[in-house]
């Protein structure tokens, strides 16, 4: 099977009621590794994620996949800040997105009891989702965008709002996901998560890409003035 990948982003722009959100944005991903967004609140992470992903359209300039867009989208996931689950129970989440494809509801059931037992969840089989604690639910939220073995996901701030436990065995679930060959483009505030886990980093600032290179480069020896103030903490405008 072709790899959906490299994306390659040209003059990008996103728009809305008449205001620029995103762009013009160029880049390109390729196969493999995990790429970290960052930059202050409101310089257009979650709407560059978004658009990466199709769930915002395009104003200007295209956005290529090396397969046709159809077949890319059936090959990637995203996972939200705050995880969209079902009313149902955590074997029920897991299982659905498979059952949606075809897979046979015992295959379904038995490969989401796999992946609950992966990310920590095996005890947690038939609660509800919606009575999980903060970090249960992106787990819960994680397997089911890993479960169909995507070749790319997309993650917007998954540790966000979670402790320091939760966010450990978050970034362990990455963690193996990437060395296994999933592509992930990650956002967040955290500069340590950021260091912990980036191969390279995208740095946002007023909806565009203000930086853009390997994570030691980037973090270590930031171009711009913009960059350097955000890694120390300071207030970037």
């Amino acid at each position: 099977m072709s790899s959906i990948l490299p994306l390659t982003v040209k003059d990008a722009a996103v728009r809305r009621r008449g205001k620029t959100l995103i762009g013009p944005v160029d880049l390109t991903l390729g196969k493999g590794g995990v790429t970290i967004v960052v930059g202050p609140n409101g310089s257009g992470k979650t709407t560059l994620l978004r658009m990466l992903h199709g769930l915002e359209r395009l104003a200007d300039g295209t956005l290529d996949w090396a397969v046709p867009v159809e077949a890319a989208r059936k090959r990637q996931a995203f996972v939200f800040q705050s995880p969209i689950l079902m009313r149902r129970s955590v074997r029920d989440n897991l299982a659905y997105p498979l059952q949606l494809t075809g897979t046979s509801r015992s295959e379904a059931r038995q490969t989401a009891e796999e992946w609950a037992r992966r990310v920590g969840l095996s005890d947690a089989l038939t609660r509800q989702a919606m009575v999980l604690s903060g970090g249960e639910r992106q787990k819960l939220a994680l397997a089911r965008a890993l479960i169909r073995d995507p070749e790319m996901v997309f993650l917007d701030e998954p540790c966000a709002s979670l402790d320091g436990r939760a966010t450990r065995e978050i970034e362990e679930i990455l963690t193996r996901a990437a060395a296994s060959g999933t592509r992930l483009v990650m956002s967040t505030h955290d500069m340590g998560q950021a260091r912990r886990l980036a191969d390279d980093v995208i740095f946002m600032l007023h909806g565009k890409v203000h930086e853009i290179g390997p994570a030691a480069k980037v973090l270590e020896m930031p171009e711009t003035a913009q960059l350097r103030a955000f890694i120390k903490g300071d207030i970037v405008e």
